[in-house]
């Protein structure tokens, strides 16, 4: 899978010019259908996508082109998620409000929750170091009240940097591109090695 821009006729013309490169060994990516239609929640109302496929001239391998709309095996998109992660460690808010409000069961918000709790630490150092790497001259990065607390604000510093450096994106979208959609998944699938 490789992360691509929500703007589906800008990767299709990416994918026709050769510009997309191979996740595994860099050569060029050809159009190869699509995938299967999924449908995600955006504050509970559907959201219908059908990702490019695409395969490598050199391996072979076929690669599905996921929007940054999503992250891996999530079924909202990536911006829900992350207001609900900000609702739940930096406010008084329930689990039931922030639901309510991401349009999401409580049990889903309350899995979101312990994934990113149990990943904080690598999610931190992950946002962290791309934070320093778009902006060398940055300062520390302020310590708060919990490891998912300074995860969140790591991404905030992050996302600020990206700004100065590349120009506006919207926050979510840059989280689900840097950690390669992996932002919440298990420990088996970790975040993208820094090069």
């Amino acid at each position: 899978m490789l992360m691509v821009e929500p703007d589906q006729a800008l990767v299709e013309t990416r994918l026709q010019a050769g510009e997309l490169k191979c996740v595994d060994c860099g050569g060029e990516l050809r159009p190869h259908g699509f995938a299967r239609w999924r449908t995600l929640r955006d504050h509970g109302r559907p959201v219908r996508l059908r990702p490019r496929r695409s395969q490598c001239r050199v391996c072979q391998i076929t690669h599905v082109l996921m929007p940054t709309l999503a992250l891996l095996r999530r079924m909202d998109v990536a911006a829900v998620i992350g207001e609900a992660l900000i609702a739940i460690h930096s406010s008084d808010r329930t689990r039931k409000e922030v639901a309510a409000t991401a349009g999401a069961p409580v049990d889903t918000v309350r899995g979101w929750r312990r994934r990113f709790g149990k990943r904080a630490e690598q999610i931190r150092e992950f946002f962290t170091t791309l934070a320093h790497r778009w902006d060398p001259e940055l300062d520390a990065i302020e310590a708060r009240a919990t490891v998912a607390l300074d995860a969140l604000e790591a991404i905030g510093v992050a996302a600020a940097a990206a700004v100065r450096q590349f120009g506006a994106q919207p926050q979510w979208q840059l989280v689900a591109g840097a950690t390669g959609g992996r932002l919440l998944c298990n420990t088996s699938c970790p975040l993208p090695a820094m090069s």
